[in-house]
């Protein structure tokens, strides 16, 4: 496992906290989605299957052909980290899913990578 957990930075890049509250806003009410916005900031890196993040989100695999996607599967060609993908915990009692607040893009070019390969996640529960 630690040689595919080198393939993620230790930390989010800024924008990463950016684009997720762009998109929880969505989601959320504003002031929920800057309050998880802001947990998330504090949380540890957990590691999740490329795979089981897809299925409990939902989403689909994106073509390897999508521009980000691509992107970054020439960073893990060339050996450059990525950065952790940043999750709110679904509910599987209650049917929600798990919601991928930044990073969908980088799961997905894990897992034409390795499906089966840790992804470097922080996680928070709404």
């Amino acid at each position: 496992m630690s040689r595919e957990v080198s393939l993620w930075k230790k930390q989010p890049a800024v924008a990463d906290y950016a684009a997720a509250l762009s998109f929880l806003n969505l989601v959320f009410p504003s002031a929920r989605a800057r309050k998880l916005v802001s947990t998330l900031r504090g949380t540890k890196a957990v590691h999740y299957a490329a795979k089981d993040l897809l299925r409990a989100s939902s989403l689909p695999l994106l073509p390897r052909d999508e521009a980000k996607v691509e992107a970054d599967l020439r960073r893990l060609h060339k050996h450059k980290q990525l950065s952790p993908v940043l999750l709110v915990q679904g509910d599987g009692s209650r049917g929600v899913p798990l919601i991928v607040a930044d990073g969908y893009h980088r799961i997905c070019a894990i897992c034409y990578h390795d499906e089966d390969a840790p992804v470097s996640c922080r996680m928070v529960r709404d």
